[in-house]
């Protein structure tokens, strides 16, 4: 049951549903979601939202309509020459914040893709943790067809397929099947059934542990922002330290000895208990 937090027609709709999975939807199919301005403003304010936003799991990234998005707005990008070059570096600085934003993002982020994903569509799926797409998706760094670049998208695409394939792709512009956007790191998995997929992975994520899993980015970046010296090493013997004496960590260690369930894979089954009755309630009443 997902609980609605913005207008349907809104060109971004975030959802939340009951065992504390958020939904972030493209909805401007009329543009075949391609954004401009006012998306990157909406998913900037809705990511901010649920930075915040108490129990929460994870978060899905996604879209309505037939592709999940054809990159930027070209009439928003054609409009930005008549604005002052203090006006262009503020609107960039806004689409480098929305990726910052996403790929910092303290929980779990899964991105579902389908049929195109183009330009900066890249830069959003190359910031999730997770991409899972179908087996139809295009995808395209197709900035330089129109004399532009891949500029802010740039360190995260080429963090994800390394510097010597995004040279390829970035200066040829061809499009790239959903089975070689596997092979080359966009995305983890092409697949003919995308919604099956993604419940087996959220799934696997919700029966980890939710702390751990915040730490577990913040490691994934520290190593990757880090050469492996002294400073790293503290770091790491940090983190670990930490956690094996904090409360989540002693329940997970307690657990498995107990041969029990920890107490957040009890949570998420009472929720899920919880929805069912309601459901059956609703089925019983008709």
């Amino acid at each position: 049951m997902n609980t609605q937090t913005s207008p349907l027609n809104t060109a971004v709709i975030a959802t939340i549903d009951d065992i504390g999975v958020a939904y972030l939807t493209l909805n401007r199919t009329d543009k075949h979601n391609a954004f401009d301005s006012h998306i990157i403003a909406d998913l900037i304010e809705q990511l901010t939202l649920l930075n915040n936003y108490p129990n929460l799991r994870a978060l899905v990234l996604q879209a309505n309509g037939k592709h999940f998005s054809a990159g930027a707005d070209l009439q928003w990008m054609r409009s930005m020459a008549n604005k002052t070059p203090e006006e262009n570096q503020d609107d960039a600085e806004l689409l480098a914040q929305l990726m910052h934003m996403l790929d910092t993002f303290p929980h779990p982020t899964l991105c579902l893709v389908q049929g195109w994903a183009f330009g900066g569509a890249l830069g959003l799926i190359c910031c999730c943790d997770m991409a899972i797409a179908t087996r139809d998706a295009q995808f395209c760094l197709s900035e330089v067809k129109l004399g532009l670049i891949p500029a802010t998208i740039g360190p995260y695409v080429i963090r994800s397929i390394g510097i010597r394939q995004a040279r390829r792709y970035m200066l040829t512009a061809e499009k790239i099947t959903s089975q070689a956007a596997q092979s080359l790191g966009v995305i983890h998995l092409s697949t003919a059934n995308i919604d099956k997929a993604r419940d087996e992975w959220l799934q696997q994520i919700l029966a980890n542990a939710p702390i751990a899993l915040t730490a577990a980015k913040t490691l994934c970046h520290a190593c990757d922002a880090e050469s492996i010296n002294d400073q790293l090493r503290q770091t790491t013997s940090e983190m670990i330290a930490t956690l094996r004496v904090s409360p989540e960590g002693q329940e997970g260690l307690n657990a498995f000895f107990e041969k029990r369930t920890p107490n957040w894979q009890q949570q998420l089954k009472l929720s899920s208990e919880l929805k069912t009755k309601e459901l059956n309630k609703g089925d019983n009443h008709e």
